[in-house]
C-alpha cells in the first residue's frame, strides 16, 4: 500500500504542486483512507518529500541497471544520454515534481540526505567513465562530471518541460514521434561531440 500511495502522490503533486495537491485526492487515487497515508508519511509535507525522493531513487536505480561501467567509454556516455532523454519522455511526473519544487526554492531536495546519496554514485560513475575515455585518448580532458550531467539533463528536460511553448514559437509539432526521435539523436550527437577529442568522431 505504501507504494500505491507514493505513486498516487507523485501524480497529484506533479500536477498540482505541494500547495495545490489534496490529501483526500491522493488517498482516493491510492484506494486507501487518509489515516493510512498519515500513518506511513506523517503529514502532507512528509508525503511530498517522500514522493520527491522516490522519483530520484527510481531514475538512479534505472541508470545503475545500464551497467555503464562495463561498456566502452563512448558507448557508456551515449547510453547515459539516450537513457536520460527516454526517461523524461516516459515520466512526465518527474518533470512536474521538479518544476514545482524549483518554484518553491528546492527546500525539500536541499534537506534530503536520501536525494544526495542517490546522486553521488552517478557522479562517481560519470567521472570514472570520463577518466577511462581520456586514458584511451578518446575524450578531451578537463570535463567536470557534474557540469556534464547538468548539460545532458538540461537538453532533455528543457525539450519536454517547454515543448508547448516551443511548438507555438517555432510552429513545429514537437510531439510527433519523428520529432521526438530526431531531437533525441541530436541530443546524443551534441553531447558526444562535446566530449570527443578532435578527430575522434564515432
Amino acid at each position: 500500500m505504501r507504494g500505491a500511495i507514493l505513486a498516487a502522490a507523485r501524480s497529484e503533486f506533479a500536477a498540482r504542486g505541494l500547495k495545490g495537491a489534496r490529501v483526500q485526492a491522493i488517498a482516493e487515487r491510492a484506494g486507501c483512507n487518509k489515516q493510512l497515508l498519515y500513518y506511513y508519511f506523517g503529514s502532507k509535507d512528509g508525503l511530498y518529500r517522500a514522493a520527491l525522493e522516490s522519483v530520484y531513487a527510481d531514475i538512479r536505480a534505472q541508470e545503475q541497471g545500464l551497467e555503464l561501467g562495463g561498456l566502452p567509454p563512448a558507448d557508456a556516455m551515449a547510453a547515459l544520454v539516450g537513457f536520460s532523454f527516454d526517461y523524461l519522455a516516459a515520466h512526465p511526473e518527474f518533470i512536474g515534481l521538479l518544476n514545482h519544487e524549483n518554484a518553491l526554492g528546492a527546500p525539500h531536495v536541499r534537506a534530503s540526505r536520501a536525494v544526495r546519496e542517490t546522486n553521488s554514485p552517478l557522479v562517481d560513475l560519470i567521472a570514472s567513465t570520463l577518466r577511462r575515455g581520456v586514458a584511451d585518448g578518446l575524450f578531451r580532458s578537463g570535463v567536470d562530471p557534474v557540469a556534464l550531467y547538468i548539460s545532458i539533463a538540461g537538453m532533455a528536460y528543457f525539450f519536454f518541460s517547454n515543448r508547448r511553448t516551443l511548438e507555438a514559437v517555432f510552429a513545429r509539432d514537437l510531439s510527433a514521434s519523428g520529432a521526438v526521435a530526431g531531437y533525441r539523436r541530436h541530443v546524443v550527437a551534441l553531447a558526444m561531440a562535446g566530449l570527443l577529442r578532435c578527430g575522434k568522431g564515432r
